[in-house]
């Protein structure tokens, strides 16, 4: 998913923000978003946001700040914020520890408890989906484990992010040979459709996945989601104060159905974050339950 980056230019050196201006622009991102940005990080405001004064032909990061908050075309330019502030480090089969947990235990048990109820009904929630690599990868993962059985299957993924730029382009399905690095090369041979450097997913991946713009900051958003089995949300936590990251956790908890899981990324956890979920320790990968 998303995360912060900094990058710099001749002109985006020759801005700088004061501690007010930065601590107006921080906190209303904050207040948009979630996303936690220290205070020892200004410059990252400076050297991320000085393009778009530049695009406004705004002289100050003041103005900035009044144009997210008040100019009749500021929706417009949220969504630039979001894509200029954050950015999309991810790729097929990413973290395949986890990802064999995912197949091995936590898709066999449902697909069986799904089967023992004669119930054909699959939910997943791909949340911070960025480009689409996660979402298409567990598509991937259903075609490979269901087989042929799979068209008799109801399966939707949701996948979500809070920028339309990273959505627009996962819809695509169109990606470069980099999205592929850590893709087994008979999956991508079995999966995508090479022409000249770029890799087509195939339809019968495509189709059951459906993206949707979401602000994980947004209760009736969050609450607008269809309960799911499965929620993945890796390398997104990271990014958000604890208050935020509770929060979150809390919508998704509601979210499960009992006896769902949740997967986040290796480097996150939810100690001191969330007691609602039981962790389940497996080689590789924690795996975090709604008890039934």
């Amino acid at each position: 998913m998303s995360s912060l980056f900094s990058r710099s230019t001749s002109f985006q050196r020759e801005l700088h923000a004061s501690d007010e201006e930065f601590r107006q622009i921080r906190d209303h991102i904050y207040e948009l978003c979630g996303i936690h940005i220290a205070d020892n990080r200004k410059y990252l405001i400076e050297n991320r946001l000085a393009a778009r004064l530049k695009d406004l032909n705004l002289k100050t990061f003041g103005e900035y700040y009044y144009y997210l908050r008040y100019d009749k075309n500021r929706r417009e330019e949220l969504n630039r914020l979001y894509e200029v502030i954050t950015t999309n480090e991810t790729s097929f089969y990413r973290n395949p520890p986890q990802l064999k947990v995912f197949q091995d235990v936590v898709l066999k048990e449902l697909l069986d408890t799904l089967r023992a109820k004669r119930s054909r009904r699959l939910r997943i929630w791909s949340a911070g989906c960025s480009s689409g690599e996660e979402p298409y990868t567990l598509g991937i993962i259903l075609h490979e484990v269901l087989k042929s059985e799979i068209a008799s299957w109801d399966i939707k993924i949701t996948a979500s992010d809070i920028s339309t730029a990273v959505l627009a382009a996962a819809k695509t399905g169109v990606y470069s040979d980099y999205a592929l690095r850590t893709t087994p090369p008979e999956i991508t041979r079995k999966y995508f459709k090479q022409e000249g450097r770029e890799y087509h997913l195939a339809d019968s991946v495509k189709k059951l996945v459906r993206f949707d713009q979401l602000n994980l900051n947004d209760k009736l958003q969050m609450k607008r989601v269809e309960r799911s089995q499965i929620i993945f949300c890796r390398n997104v936590i990271i990014y958000f104060d604890d208050e935020m990251k509770t929060r979150v956790m809390s919508s998704f908890y509601d979210n499960l159905l009992p006896g769902g899981a949740l997967l986040i990324g290796h480097s996150e956890s939810l100690h001191n974050i969330s007691r609602a979920f039981r962790p389940e320790h497996h080689k590789g990968a924690i795996v975090y339950r709604k008890d039934s």
